[in-house]
């Protein structure tokens, strides 16, 4: 089979308290579609949990104005363990989550009357506006102005929209994204310092900085959902950066994961393994079947980036597009290759709450 890439799925966030999180991201970025709420054990992370299986509830929605979804994950027989350092830009692992935005400006008086902790206003290469907004948890979000939504409500944003990674061997990351991930296009490369990283705690530090994009659209069942990305890399010149999940395990609070969706997990297998960064967790080669994760099913698998930050890729065997009516999705029975038509990925409307 051919390996198809429908883009990023979602990112993975860890909190102490999942319900209360899934609530402020709802009001917040509008992920109000919820396509799992589960408790159950992480028992195939083990390379990353110690060992140790992990009772959990991870709450998986997503917005239908696009952009990836958020995989709201809390430990449950574990005590989550914070950072023990301040984290800055820079340090090696997922820093950030983008988020698409229709107008940044119009998204910064709406979030600024909600009294939210949010940067200045600042300009990329290209010309958009983008700002940060810091969470009650200590995550940061970057908003990003981007014209790509699939359904577009009143609420000003979508979901995600991709990463703030930090790294330290620039080259050899832009070389992983790209080839592993087809983020091929440089929107932007410099070199300096820069008042944004001062503002989130990086005063004084140089950056060389590169944004990604990919120059083909992104193909698979969810890909006009999903939409276009971004991969933001940072590598700081002038100090030592530390791993951000440093003395921590998968789950912890923070951003755990980012999440490509794909069919053909054997393609992805070979692609990671040639290119010298095999799967660590792979569910395909030990279960006869799928991984069940409440009403959805499929096949996940993870690696690490050139600095260990896990990049997961899941092939989703089937969805629930009308719950309450036991309504489901087999996408084995599908085209591989082949977008959902608009109408059938409008159902996940009946999966609001």
């Amino acid at each position: 089979m051919e390996l198809y890439n429908s883009g990023i799925q979602q990112i993975g966030i860890g909190v102490t308290d999942a319900d209360e999180a899934w609530k402020w991201y709802k009001e917040i970025f509008n992920v109000d579609v919820v396509i799992i709420d589960e408790y159950a054990k992480a028992e195939y992370m083990l390379p990353y949990t110690d060992g140790q299986v992990c009772d959990r509830h991870t709450i998986l929605a997503v917005s239908l104005q696009g952009g990836g979804g958020f995989e709201i994950w809390q430990h449950r027989s574990h005590t989550p363990t914070l950072p023990v350092f301040q984290i800055k830009p820079g340090d090696l692992g997922i820093f950030a989550c983008k988020i698409k935005c229709k107008n940044a400006a119009q998204t910064y008086r709406y979030y600024r009357q909600r009294n939210l902790n949010l940067s200045p206003m600042y300009t990329a290469v290209g010309g958009q506006q983008y700002f940060y907004l810091h969470d009650p948890y200590g995550n940061v979000f970057q908003l990003v102005e981007c014209d790509d939504f699939f359904h577009p409500s009143r609420h000003p944003t979508g979901g995600a929209y991709g990463a703030v990674i930090g790294v330290s061997d620039m080259d050899l990351s832009i070389r992983f994204y790209r080839n592993l991930l087809g983020y091929d296009v440089v929107l932007s490369d410099q070199t300096g310092e820069f008042d944004d990283m001062s503002h989130l705690g990086a005063s004084g530090d140089t950056f060389r900085r590169v944004v990604l994009t990919h120059s083909k659209p992104r193909i698979g069942a969810f890909s006009k959902l999903f939409g276009t990305s971004q991969i933001e890399l940072l590598q700081v010149k002038n100090r030592e950066p530390r791993k951000i999940y440093e003395g921590r395990w998968w789950g912890d609070p923070g951003f755990i994961h980012l999440c490509f969706d794909i069919r053909g997990m054997q393609e992805m297998r070979e692609r990671c393994k040639k290119e010298g960064y095999p799967f660590t967790v792979d569910t395909e080669s030990i279960l006869a079947d799928n991984f069940d994760m409440g009403e959805a099913a499929g096949n996940f698998a993870y690696n690490e980036d050139p600095d260990g930050a896990l990049i997961e890729y899941v092939e989703t065997h089937r969805i629930p597009i009308v719950q309450k009516w036991g309504v489901f999705l087999n996408l084995r029975k599908r085209k591989p290759g082949k977008a959902l038509p608009d109408w059938m990925l409008r159902c996940l409307r009946f999966m609001r709450k």
